[in-house]
């Protein structure tokens, strides 16, 4: 096909598929249908079908409506194409943002908001390595071994939504974080060689950072009070706080001083019995150097 003597390929939603739009997150579901009745008001006011715009901009005519219909999530490059096309004056791709953010899934938005306002984050982890200091690829081999599998689409949703959170190590002022890790964690073989050689670098490039404290939980150790499951715990600029626990108060999130004292009692005592930062990070130059 060809537009104006060009010949364009387009892309369909087999080979392009855009983002699928999470049912049960209403402000997503309002941006998406918000977005998509834009681009079809814009389109009918410039005098295009939807096959005549698609071709224009790259794209089948199916997924045209599709995203039109607030179905679909559109790729930013097709928000770029379509501000171009019909003479937007960068009012459509001024929708960028908002519709990056509707990408991930509401938990991990959630989650990244509050990371986000948090001055310290404090994380004991204990069956793999915490997102915020994971590689895209260690990302994506653990996450393909999830039951029942993720499509690749979701997949591919999940590992970008997880890297966006590491936005955190580059605020200024930049928050403290503290994290301890199992050996454990670190030994299991997550991906091949390749991957697994990169994640270490990466720990040993954070770890180095001055506002992160990395320690290591030997295998070695005695019992401690994270062997119930993970701790998390953020601290705000007003002094309030939230934490979570796998083996305190159902796993239910708590804010309350009483319920945020205990568990930060217990991560406390978990950071006293891991290993120093120094010996830690040679642990992990120790494990690079076997993989």
């Amino acid at each position: 096909m060809s537009v104006d003597g060009e010949a364009v390929l387009l892309r369909t939603e087999a080979d392009e598929p855009g983002w699928e739009v999470d049912p049960d997150d209403d402000w997503g579901v309002a941006v998406i249908a918000t977005v998509g009745r834009q681009l079809k008001l814009r389109r009918e006011a410039a005098g295009l079908r939807a096959g005549e715009f698609g071709a224009a901009v790259g794209y089948g005519e199916d997924l045209v409506y599709k995203i039109e219909g607030g179905k679909r999530i559109p790729r930013p490059e097709y928000l770029d194409k379509a501000d171009e096309v019909l003479g937007a004056g960068g009012l459509l791709a001024a929708m960028k943002e908002d519709v990056e953010k509707v990408r991930y899934p509401k938990k991990v938005r959630a989650l990244a908001d509050l990371e986000a306002q948090a001055v310290e984050i404090r994380v004991y982890e204990t069956s793999n390595i915490h997102g915020l200091l994971q590689t895209p690829e260690y990302a994506r081999a653990l996450l393909e071994c999830w039951q029942p599998a993720y499509t690749p689409q979701d997949l591919e949703r999940r590992v970008g939504a997880r890297m966006s959170r590491r936005s955190v190590f580059e605020r200024s002022p930049a928050p403290a974080l503290s994290f301890v890790l199992e050996e454990a964690t670190l030994r299991r073989r997550v991906g091949g060689t390749m991957v697994r050689r990169q994640q270490f670098e990466r720990l040993l490039d954070v770890g180095q950072l001055s506002n992160v404290t990395l320690q290591v939980m030997p295998m070695d150790s005695g019992p401690h009070p994270g062997m119930s499951g993970r701790i998390e715990l953020l601290r705000f600029q007003d002094g309030t706080g939230v934490g979570r626990s796998d083996g305190a108060f159902n796993g239910r999130p708590v804010e309350n001083l009483r319920e945020l004292r205990i568990l930060e009692l217990r991560y406390g005592t978990i950071r006293a019995q891991a290993l120093p930062p120094t010996e830690s990070l040679a642990v992990i130059e120790q494990l690079l150097g076997e993989a």
